[in-house]
């Protein structure tokens, strides 16, 4: 059972044990927005390589929504939405005023040299700066992924909103 399928059958069961309407459970479980993205860049060695990201906006309903960002070889589009749709529970349940949402780059952070992981974090940033911000969805570390690489995010989004 994959990720998703996991996740949406946990909802459903805790949907059920809540009384929660049918309709209020079909559109909990749909993703406010899924995006994807790829960008291919040039390796240490001269040759292409191809990355793929994704950034499920799971919901927005109790405000901005907020997700880490994890950069792994086996990252995919559903892995991805269950941990947006299971942030978006995480905060309702600590009564968090925030939506939730993930970023995931299908890559090996351990393979790529600094400049090369600079460059990817840029261009992915550049894809999705129109809709991340403190008002919409504001991305956090995760897998793969440290200081040095949000402030890359930060510095690069910076440069398109003024900052």
């Amino acid at each position: 059972m994959n990720t998703l399928v996991a996740t949406n059958r946990n909802f459903k069961f805790a949907a059920r044990l809540l009384g929660l309407d049918f309709k209020l459970e079909k559109s909990l479980l749909i993703p406010f927005r899924e995006i994807k993205v790829e960008c291919t860049r040039p390796k240490d060695d001269g040759s292409l390589a191809s990355f793929v990201g994704f950034r499920v906006q799971h919901d927005n309903a109790r405000g901005p929504m907020k997700g880490g960002i994890r950069y792994h070889p086996g990252v995919d589009p559903d892995e991805v939405n269950a941990l947006a749709q299971l942030m978006t529970w995480k905060t309702a349940v600590a009564d968090i005023p925030y939506g939730g949402a993930k970023w995931g780059i299908r890559c090996n952070p351990g393979e790529l040299s600094l400049s090369k992981l600079e460059q990817l974090t840029r261009v992915f940033t550049q894809k999705m700066h129109d809709l991340i911000g403190i008002h919409t969805d504001v991305p956090a570390p995760d897998m793969g992924i440290g200081p040095q690489t949000m402030a890359w995010i930060l510095d690069e989004y910076s440069k398109f909103h003024g900052y």
